[in-house]
């Protein structure tokens, strides 16, 4: 999750009604932030490589980036701040972190080459937005091959049926479908 979706004091302000968009950062805080960190942890200590994708521009100017990207303002420059991961799910060592320019990390990096060079086939997805990023995502994923879980308690997007459909439509169909609970029951130490 980065910057540019939220911030501690974004989400106070929330709370408070004082700043829009109060749904998508009261679940942030609540429950998406607290299941990422669990998650990253397991993770971790189960010795399962733990890769970040952010959007931001390859340049200065954003010429590099998708045609959605330009037409709706998604225009985040190379080496912005809001291009940062936020602290509280930000990355440990030297972990992967991959700019991205478009919805879809299959389609605008060289996401697949870095996978498959770590020799990964199964591939637990989550993140924000739900019914944009995420679920490109998901669905590139199955159509390369790869075995996907998504963990809708990982996920939000700004309209919560939006993100209701979207789970519904990938469950076991471009993946299975697990809680963060149920994913931790599945990993285990190198």
């Amino acid at each position: 999750m980065q910057n540019m979706e939220w911030t501690a004091e974004r989400a106070e302000r929330a709370r408070r009604g004082e700043e829009g968009d109060a749904h998508f950062l009261t679940r942030l805080t609540d429950t998406v932030i607290p299941n990422q960190q669990r998650l990253q942890g397991a993770a971790r200590a189960a010795g399962v490589e733990v890769i970040f994708t952010v959007i931001e521009a390859l340049t200065q100017d954003g010429r590099d980036i998708s045609l959605d990207h330009m037409i709706s303002g998604l225009f985040i420059p190379k080496g912005a701040w809001e291009a940062g991961v936020i602290p509280e799910v930000g990355p440990a060592g030297d972990e992967i972190i991959i700019p991205k320019t478009a919805s879809g990390i299959f389609n605008c990096t060289n996401i697949e080459y870095v996978l498959r060079n770590l020799g990964v086939e199964y591939l637990v997805i989550y993140g924000v937005c739900t019914d944009q990023c995420v679920e490109t995502t998901v669905r590139d994923a199955c159509d390369r091959g790869f075995l996907v879980t998504l963990l809708p308690d990982c996920c939000a997007t700004h309209e919560e049926d939006r993100h209701h459909a979207s789970i519904k439509m990938l469950d076991g169909h471009y993946a299975r479908v697990r809680t963060t609970d149920e994913m931790l029951g599945e990993f285990t130490a190198p």
